[in-house]
């Protein structure tokens, strides 16, 4: 303990004692800052003080001097708790630093480009339940008569997801200028994912392929959630499931592939469980909602339809996200006379 700064301290605590002026109170914070700058504890702070205030009082009462004995030991574990907590304060704002500057690379990385050509009307939205997604839309259009996409989620949260994701984006970006038959791009992807990710992370993915020449849609699945085809002629739903494991489960994987045409009027809605599976007060909503919820918004835009049914289903949820929220539609345009 620095005799310097303890006389000090003794000197301006009887100056306050006798006069209790402002003066001495300001005096005494900068006293304070020579206590952090020396790096003294706050039971030797204490400790400074008890023997200040018994040579100011040298008749004080020994019951007065040992409750600063107590407050001595007191302090000595308020200290360590302090410095322990101001660590963990200090890792939590490293964690925060690297968690935004993930967030920022995963957005750089995982840019795509939305598709535009004439005849099809395409909207999206994705919401993360937290700062790094699990889920990831993908567009791929290598030629103006044909629009790909690829609505995946990862079960896993967190940084690891995002490394998932971007191993994902790299293969969607070898197959540029190949083949993307649905099948296809399913077989190739699972096989880089089967090699690379951990055997406890899987992913989800659903792909589909618009052809303009024909107006048709193919797709295949990867353990996903079906798509919506909503078809104007019946008013009414279809859902687009095919059948396929997972990606990463097993190397040699068979995925199945089917084939729809859209007509004017009609969309697909394709999804992650962060729309299938929101929870309300009262449980779980099921399909028929989500299908009335499109159901009310079927004449307006691709993006609209994104839009609306997303602040709907966040407004049932009371706006708290449990789960990444991506929808994608593709609507067949009206042709204007």
């Amino acid at each position: 303990m620095p005799l310097e700064v303890g006389k000090q301290y003794k000197e301006l605590l009887k100056q306050y004692i006798d006069s209790q002026s402002e003066e001495d109170l300001y005096l005494g914070q900068q006293i304070s800052r020579k206590f952090i700058e020396k790096e003294i504890p706050p039971e030797d702070v204490i400790s400074i003080h008890k023997n200040a205030l018994t040579d100011v009082f040298p008749e004080m009462q020994d019951q007065v001097a040992h409750s600063f004995d107590f407050l001595i030991e007191m302090m000595i574990h308020y200290g360590l708790a302090l410095r322990e907590h101001q660590s963990l304060i200090q890792k939590q704002e490293e964690m925060q630093m690297e968690m935004v500057l993930a967030t920022k690379v995963q957005s750089t990385l995982l840019k795509t480009k939305i598709p535009d050509f004439k005849g099809l009307d395409i909207g999206f939205l994705t919401e993360p339940a937290k700062q790094m997604s699990g889920d990831y839309i993908y567009f791929l259009n290598d030629n103006r008569n044909e629009a790909c996409v690829a609505v995946a989620d990862v079960i896993g949260k967190g940084i690891p997801a995002a490394l998932c994701m971007s191993m994902i984006k790299f293969g969607m970006d070898s197959l540029q200028n190949e083949n993307t038959n649905p099948y296809h791009v399913l077989d190739v992807i699972n096989r880089i994912v089967e090699k690379s990710v951990d055997d406890s992370m899987f992913i989800s993915m659903f792909y589909g392929k618009y052809n303009a020449d024909d107006s048709s849609f193919s797709y295949a699945s990867a353990g996903h959630e079906p798509a919506l085809l909503y078809k104007a002629s019946l008013g009414d739903f279809i859902e687009l499931d095919a059948k396929g494991l997972l990606l990463g489960v097993q190397q040699d994987v068979v995925y199945e592939e089917k084939s729809v045409v859209l007509e004017a009027g009609d969309f697909i809605a394709m999804m992650t469980d962060g729309v299938t599976e929101i929870r309300t007060e009262t449980g779980f909503i099921n399909e028929e909602k989500i299908k009335s919820l499109l159901m009310e918004v079927k004449d307006e835009s691709a993006q609209s339809i994104a839009d609306t049914v997303f602040s709907k289903l966040n407004q049932l949820q009371n706006y708290e996200l449990r789960d990444d929220f991506t929808l994608v539609i593709f609507k067949k345009e009206i042709e204007k006379v």
